[in-house]
């Protein structure tokens, strides 16, 4: 299988570093093929803006939605831009690995997001009537691929469970789970997220690689979270709210899970 790691943070020899490193290896061995996008390294320009279009016309107002349009319709997006649209296309699994920075992803990664998912490739897909509000939230161009999250945080597990301070960690990762991976189809598998990372010492990094190495190697069999699909009869539609004898009378994330 194809797997593509989008690894964001700036210091190599960090813990994140040495995970990364470890990945690959492990995907590899098992047979693999992985291709790493190592923002910090490649030095991403992190802001959507005009230039993302190389055919845009200087003294013409800049829409960032219109613009990725156009430019994705007519072969003009930056270089960049493709490059990683080619690898989201030849993955199969796509892994985000990252810190939890500010309770989300760093800002390099989420520029990877508005710049790559252009209109027309990670939104603005399909039908949009009355009746059918897109091929998004389960379908759309990376249906039928993984993906996971493998997240760092320096707080405790306890801060992220149900009633910690920090709040759920499903919560707090549910905007990127959802509205990343999910929107434009992925497959998204529970996340592996490594607690007290400034605790962790050469004595306990093999623990650390082996619960990594667990999900790794479970890549394939793990059952995704089971996100209500848009399209599926779950939603009222245009309205996109769910259904009254869905949950009746529940609100919050978990009312989005079937």
């Amino acid at each position: 299988m194809n797997v593509l790691l989008v690894y964001a943070h700036p210091e190599p020899q960090s813990l994140n570093g040495s995970l990364k490193d470890f990945a690959v290896q492990r995907l590899e061995r098992a047979g693999h093929r992985v291709a790493v996008s190592d923002l910090y390294a490649m030095k991403w320009k992190a802001s959507l803006d005009a230039d993302d279009n190389t055919a845009r016309q200087a003294d013409t107002r800049f829409d960032p939605s219109l613009d990725s349009m156009q430019a994705f319709r007519n072969g003009t997006q930056s270089p960049d831009i493709l490059r990683e649209q080619d690898k989201l296309r030849w993955a199969d699994a796509v892994i985000l690995q990252f810190p939890l920075w500010w309770f989300s992803m760093p800002a390099l990664l989420k520029g990877w997001v508005e710049r790559v998912y252009a209109y027309g490739f990670a939104y603005g897909v399909g039908e949009h009537s009355d009746t059918h509000w897109g091929d998004r939230y389960g379908e759309g161009t990376l249906a039928g691929k993984r993906a996971m999250l493998v997240v760092t945080t320096g707080g405790w597990m306890s801060h992220y469970e149900p009633r910690g301070i920090n709040g759920p960690i499903d919560d707090i990762l549910f905007p990127i789970q959802h509205g990343i991976l999910f929107y434009p189809g992925f497959d998204v598998l529970p996340p592996h997220v490594i607690y007290r990372t400034s605790r962790i010492d050469e004595a306990a990094f093999p623990t650390v690689c082996a619960a990594l190495g667990q999900r790794l190697d479970d890549l394939w069999s793990t059952a995704p979270i089971p996100f209500r699909r848009q399209n599926a009869g779950d939603y009222l539609v245009p309205e996109l709210t769910l259904r009254p004898e869905l949950a009746p009378g529940q609100s919050g994330f978990h009312i989005h899970l079937s």
